[in-house]
């Protein structure tokens, strides 16, 4: 079933606006994170990955960003397990294949990179996903960019809000976007 609006609501009691732009995290773009968090138009939105650490040491770089995120009103997510992310004080988790059930009232977030995966997320209850790669990108070097009609066709199939990620900045975001679309996210561009 094709989806033909956005979803822009998060779904809690708060009607929330869901953020329209997303810094993923990862070792390239430690180092200045705080600068990035910090530019970021209030109200954005974080997913908190960082494989690169220990343990320890991603959970005690993921408060020091979850204050930081806090103090400006943004919503991060924690690549990672429901009960670890409700144990950190996430917002939400960044992950495939989750049921509904074990989420709770935390926000899901899907990354989605084909038809297969999205009715994948679609059938857990993902509420938003990160489609890409929209261009090529430092992050999965060699894989071929989705066309602006495969992007749309995929993000048609979503049952929740899509946004855009992979080689992803303002200006090629606003040349993409369509009425499928909610927003954009990138690590590069944002750091």
């Amino acid at each position: 079933m094709l989806r033909d609006q956005p979803c822009p609501l998060l779904p809690d009691q708060r009607g929330s606006i869901l953020p329209r732009i997303w810094l993923f995290t990862d070792e390239r773009n430690d180092a200045f994170l705080e600068h990035s968090i910090r530019q970021l138009p209030r109200g954005s939105g974080i997913v908190f990955r960082h494989y690169h650490l220990p343990e320890p040491s991603r959970r005690a770089r993921f408060e020091t960003v979850r204050k930081l995120a806090r103090r400006r009103g943004h919503i991060i997510l924690l690549a990672g397990s429901p009960a670890q992310a409700r144990l950190w004080g996430a917002d939400g988790v960044h992950r495939r294949a989750l049921r509904r059930s074990g989420i709770g009232r935390l926000l899901h977030s899907a990354p989605v990179h084909d038809a297969r995966e999205i009715q994948q997320a679609n059938r857990v209850g993902a509420d938003f996903y990160f489609l890409s790669p929209v261009f090529a990108t430092r992050s999965h070097p060699g894989q071929r960019p989705l066309n602006p009609l495969q992007a749309r066709r995929l993000a048609a199939l979503s049952n929740g809000a899509v946004i855009y990620l992979g080689g992803m900045n303002g200006r090629r975001y606003r040349a993409r976007k369509n009425h499928l679309i909610h927003g954009w996210a990138a690590i590069d561009a944002l750091s």
